[in-house]
């Protein structure tokens, strides 16, 4: 492939390596399908396959050029979740959703945290981000599964408030730990240099929020849906640019740009529209995650990783279980909601990749691999734990789960 590569010009090798890379991501979720796996895990053994560790199908002057693609994939991922945060669903969450919340994803955190620098030893910085990370959850799993079963009920209500808000936490928590860490490395910390960070975050917010209520009055019922697209995709790519500049995640500002133009429109039928033209951009960004996993260091991660993925586990459930406790919540919920906290995938392995760039070079790829690795193990047993729990708790019944998956439609594997 070197040889063949090498009598390309710039933009056919480009061009040759996208299309390699969709491929890639096509032909192996077509297997992955059939072992009843996730696209995400799909996606990141296609990009193991064709990258550096195995098949080197894609150079890797090209795949180092690539790091904007989990910026956009984040604007994108972020944007979607903004949808979520209408006044009235955060009205009716109350302060016991936002209790359950900070729990579930802060006792991940700091479990995390103390683990790796009390028993591993790992440095403050690695540490920190690590546990910033581990304060993640990715919906997409459980809502999957909740859309699978037709789970209905206070139950369901309360776990989507929560897995909704946990990101909230989480890019809250890593901005914090950002902050920190940068001013770790110069040497001291001094309150500016906690303070400007936090600063051009608030900026960022402003700058999601303004465009949201741009977009909501260019966006009038006459504009065709074609040109709706290109106004909100070209925002989220103006925002990405803008927050790349000052070196700030485009997570909390897309978001927040995401919730402000629903809370201003009600308009669900953008979300629609932007997820259809999103799976080229996500196949892309989880592939090329998949090419950036050093498989080699699996061996380095060896212990540190496994402790990763039971540590996580146990913080997720056990701060849920003390969150519900605190807030009176049912007992069903008590006991199973934290089982369907566990899955980690998008917005965890983007964080993973802006906390590559804050460490020293092995500690970075160590911190990434650790991430891509679980993030599969995660995406494979988050959909049968949220399982478990929606039929622990009562929300579905046996028979509802065999006749579910006793019926497969003609149309379900394509």
């Amino acid at each position: 492939m070197e040889l063949l590569y090498s009598q390309m010009d710039e933009s056919t090798a480009v061009l040759c390596s996208l299309s390699i890379i969709l491929f890639a991501g096509f032909i192996v979720t077509r297997i992955t399908k059939r072992l009843k796996l996730p696209n995400v895990s799909g996606y990141i053994i296609a990009g193991v396959l064709i990258g550096p560790c195995c098949l080197k199908m894609v150079p890797s002057d090209i795949l180092g050029h690539m790091g904007f693609m989990s910026d956009i994939a984040l604007a994108f991922i972020a944007f979607g979740v903004g949808k979520f945060f209408k006044k009235a669903v955060i009205k009716e969450a109350g302060i016991r959703v936002i209790i359950i919340t900070i729990f579930e994803a802060l006792a991940a955190g700091v479990l995390v945290t103390i683990s790796m620098r009390m028993i591993f030893g790992m440095s403050w910085n690695f540490a920190l981000i690590l546990g910033a990370i581990a304060t993640a959850t990715a919906p997409a799993s459980t809502m999957m599964t909740i859309h699978q079963y037709h789970a209905r009920g206070d139950f369901v209500n309360v776990l989507l408030q929560v897995v909704a808000l946990d990101d909230v936490v989480c890019l809250l928590t890593f901005s914090a730990v950002v902050a920190v860490v940068n001013a770790r490395t110069s040497g001291h910390i001094s309150f500016t240099d906690v303070m400007v960070p936090i600063f051009w975050n608030l900026m960022a917010l402003i700058l999601g929020f303004l465009c949201g209520v741009v977009l909501s009055k260019l966006l009038t019922p006459a504009r065709s849906k074609d040109n709706r697209l290109i106004l909100a995709v070209a925002m989220l790519l103006g925002i990405s640019g803008i927050c790349a500049f000052f070196q700030l995640s485009p997570l909390l500002s897309c978001m927040v740009f995401g919730a402000t133009y629903m809370n201003v429109t009600n308009d669900k039928k953008l979300f629609k529209q932007v997820n259809h033209f999103t799976p080229p951009v996500m196949s892309m960004f989880f592939i090329i995650s998949g090419m950036n996993l050093n498989v080699t260091a699996l061996r380095t991660a060896g212990i540190i990783g496994v402790s990763y993925f039971f540590i996580r586990i146990v913080g997720k459930y056990a701060g849920a279980y003390i969150g519900c406790s605190m807030t009176g919540m049912p007992v069903t919920m008590k006991r199973y909601i934290g089982l369907a906290l566990i899955p980690q995938a998008g917005v965890a392995i983007g964080l993973a990749f802006l906390g590559q760039r804050m460490l020293p070079a092995e500690i970075g790829s160590l911190l990434l691999t650790i991430i891509l690795s679980s993030s599969v193990l995660y995406e494979l047993i988050g959909p049968a734990c949220a399982k478990m729990s929606f039929f622990l708790s009562g929300t579905i019944k046996r028979e509802v789960i065999q006749s579910v998956e006793d019926y497969q439609p003609a149309h379900a594997v394509k």
